[in-house]
């Protein structure tokens, strides 16, 4: 058989172009002809003669991982994996925009057929007999045009009238309140309905799952709405809820939608189950509906495929009415991207992609069961029949969607997990924690896709849904089993910093005022901590700039210290400023004592900057006292040795013959204290070498060799996970003693400008440098002055 030869160059370039594109592939070589593609590079106008093919793909490639070079300390994004049949989903869009240049009789031939194919592969895969499809790129539009076709087929004169005959009877269209956040919005904004017309139905309350549909309340709006004139036109279920993965009760909505002539629409990621030959009995109900939105390119991993909607209609005017169907054939060529996937699949390929996902789904789930402190979503809350909760736990135990939350309660010894017993901010301390478990699992196992969900009933929980990811990202059995290591690594962590935080909170109010604690429920840690100023009296702009200076001082101490305690700046949106943030800690962490760090370093970091900032002030003062007591020794001089002596010629002569005995006085200068004292203490104490300093001696540590600050003696001593925080810093080899004195205050050089000429020429200060052996005074680094 002969070969289109355009065909078999359209299949080359795609290749050609995937391989160039591939991350890791087609890179040129570092270099200036590789800088030629930075973005700063990028020529704004087009070229004169153009660029040819390879060039243009590699200039696509630059700009694709341009991002990932430029950050490369970050973490890289998980991209989809394009596999063979990914591949064929690619070409089909090539060979789409290829077939649309033949004839219109050839072209109207092909497009019916790749319609009709798809078609009857749907219906019969996902068991929906008797269908027609519409393919569709935003999976919500499908939704919008059935709603179309419902108000034709109700309203008679709706094509002829328009709008006007929806006067006569408002029409309604009922969700649930786990429905898609803005689906019903959306739809009443295409159509051009008001949002009146959209009732939403809660969910059940007393009885039942927290995320179905209540029928009997529906039931009874739908009474309401009657009586009152209005006509009920459609009902939007759930198949998998996009946060819980629950279904509707669709048997028992299917019979009241018959009885109030509804049109039934489901749509839920577990109607992709209805391929597998085993289909639960309330996911097999979805098959009775007037139609049902199905997204095969996120079941499958193929990437730009159309969703499509099944539905059953005799009509099909009403059906090209409501645009369900067109008579444009480049309208009909969106099948052909999943026409090719599914004949590259295979029946097989598909429901074998679908059963791992599913078998993914309750690998996770059986693993999560024995751990302790971990609550998955099929833990009863309420008291049920014992027929509900075993119906309950069957569509938990069928639903491929995995919802799982660290709690508090169950760590503590029990049985329920249920939140209901917390205060608001023990709540929001709980979500805050499963937050962090949930971008933990998705940073440390990326391809597992676990992502953070925000329910009414149960607060933050981390979701696991690989129909709409493992095909995507290629989700093994090997990274459930990572994930749950993890997870075993993470919890232990969650449990310890979850019983100390009460006891850090009162380490921190013991060590008032020079701590504070800071309530900050947003934080996934020990908690907040700030040092207060102890000075009084300071103007109110200054004393928040040296407040500011102090604690950031700290952290950047606490930094180096040798410990697995992370300290940060907390959330990038905090109320409170210059505040500490402790993250994870184990269960053989002090706290006792690494608030007394806390305090001990602030206090000295106060105590240094207050010195530091008199330093000036108390030099100047200094060498103004030295001034004068050298100009009064000088006087002293003048008159014990008299006039003559003074003289140049007449002074050298009698000084030759008559040798005067000069007595020196030194001086000390006390930069802490600020005065001038005599030397005699200082040379009396440098006599006595053979009493050792005590401040020479150094302090000794009860701490065993190779162990971490902050960790109670006998403690079992494990080092944290990386994961130990928001933002893991790096360990430092540098360890600082809790109970270590602050550094002595280093003695400042006046300037020029502190000291006069005149009292520059007439003084000589003579500054003695102490060994390191020596004993320091006790007042602190001292500057000696000596007359002359």
């Amino acid at each position: 058989m002969m070969v289109d030869v355009t065909l078999a160059q359209v299949g080359k370039n795609l290749s050609e172009a995937m391989r160039i594109l591939g991350d890791g592939q087609g890179e040129l070589d570092a270099g200036p002809e590789r800088l030629r593609f930075s973005r700063a590079s990028i020529p704004g106008p087009l070229q004169g003669d153009g660029q040819d093919v390879t060039t243009i793909l590699h200039l696509v490639h630059s700009l694709i991982h341009e991002e990932e070079e430029e950050e490369e300390d970050k973490p890289s994004q998980q991209m989809q994996n394009v596999g063979e049949q990914g591949h064929m989903a690619l070409l089909g869009h090539s060979l789409a925009a290829y077939i649309s240049v033949l004839d219109r009789e050839r072209l109207r031939k092909l497009t019916t057929r790749i319609l009709s194919d798809t078609t009857l592969w749907l219906c019969r895969l996902f068991r929906y007999e008797a269908g027609s499809a519409c393919f569709h790129e935003d999976d919500r539009d499908g939704l919008v045009k059935v709603c179309r076709l419902v108000i034709n087929a109700r309203y008679e004169e709706y094509s002829t009238e328009g709008y006007t005959v929806l006067n006569s009877k408002q029409p309604v269209i009922y969700q649930s309140a786990s429905c898609r956040p803005g689906l019903g919005q959306h739809l009443c904004s295409q159509i051009g309905l008001p949002l009146s017309s959209l009732c939403t139905v809660p969910c059940n309350t007393m009885f039942g799952s927290q995320h179905q549909m209540d029928v009997a309340l529906l039931d009874k709006l739908i009474k309401e709405d009657v009586e009152a004139g209005k006509l009920p036109l459609l009902l939007i279920a759930n198949a998998g809820t996009p946060g819980a993965g629950h279904t509707d009760k669709l048997s028992r909505l299917k019979e009241l939608c018959d009885q109030y002539s509804l049109w039934l629409h489901v749509e839920g990621v577990n109607l992709a189950t209805l391929a597998l030959g085993e289909v639960p009995s309330a996911i097999m109900a979805a098959t009775r509906s007037d139609s049902m939105t199905l997204t095969p390119g996120q079941w499958l991993g193929l990437p730009a495929v159309t969703a499509v909607t099944l539905y059953r209609h005799e009509d099909p005017a009403l059906s090209l009415a409501a645009g369900l169907t067109s008579s444009q054939p480049m309208e009909k060529l969106r099948a052909l991207p999943l026409w090719l996937s599914l004949q590259n699949l295979g029946h097989n390929g598909i429901v074998q992609k679908i059963r791992h996902a599913t078998a993914l789904s309750q690998q996770l789930l059986q693993q999560l069961k024995p751990l302790a402190s971990i609550k998955t979503s099929g833990v009863l809350e309420t008291e049920i029949s014992l027929v509900e909760a075993l119906k309950m736990v069957e569509d938990e135990q069928n639903s491929p969607v995995v919802l799982f939350k660290f709690s508090q309660e169950m760590s503590a010894g029990s049985s329920g997990g249920s939140v209901e017993g917390f205060s608001a901010v023990e709540k929001e301390v709980l979500d805050t924690f499963n937050r962090w478990l949930g971008d933990q699992l998705a940073q440390l196992v990326p391809s597992s896709g676990v992502d953070v969900v925000e329910l009414d009933d149960e607060g933050t929980c981390v979701r696991f849904s690989p129909l709409l990811t493992a095909a995507v990202l290629g989700t093994q059995q090997e990274d459930v089993e990572d994930m749950v290591e993890k997870l075993t690594e993470l919890v232990p962590m969650m449990i310890s910093t979850m019983s100390l935080r009460q006891d850090f909170r009162e380490a921190i109010h013991r060590c008032s005022p020079l701590l504070r604690y800071i309530e900050e429920p947003s934080w996934p840690g020990l908690g907040a901590v700030r040092y207060e100023l102890q000075a009084e009296g300071t103007d109110e702009s200054r004393a928040k700039q040296e407040w500011k200076k102090i604690n950031d001082e700290l952290l950047k101490k606490l930094h180096e210290l040798d410990t697995d305690i992370v300290f940060s700046t907390g959330p990038e949106f905090v109320m409170e400023e210059s505040c500490i943030f402790v993250g994870m800690v184990t269960d053989d962490v002090d706290v006792s004592e690494l608030v007394e760090t806390i305090a001990a370093m602030g206090r000295d970091i106060e105590e240094s900057g207050r010195l530091l900032e008199n330093m000036t002030e108390v030099v100047r003062k200094g060498i103004m006292e030295a001034e004068l007591q050298l100009q009064k020794a000088t006087e002293e001089k003048l008159m014990e040795e008299g006039m003559l002596r003074q003289l140049p010629l007449v002074g050298s002569v009698l000084n030759w013959f008559a040798p005067v005995q000069s007595n020196i006085r030194g001086r000390t200068f006390n930069l802490a204290a600020g005065s001038l004292d005599s030397t005699e203490t200082t040379y009396s104490s440098k006599a006595q070498a053979g009493i050792p300093s005590l401040q020479d001696t150094p302090p000794s540590s009860s701490r065993p060799p190779g162990q971490r600050l902050f960790r109670r003696p006998g403690a079992r001593s494990d080092s944290m996970s990386e994961t130990s925080s928001m933002g893991q810093a790096e360990e430092t080899t540098s360890s600082i003693h809790p109970s270590s004195a602050p550094p002595a205050a280093e003695t400042e050089h006046c300037s020029a400008s502190d000291a006069t000429p005149q009292a520059s020429q007439e003084t000589a200060e003579q500054v003695e440098a102490e060994d390191a052996s020596d004993e320091r005074p006790p007042d602190g680094q001292e500057v000696e002055q000596s007359e002359r």
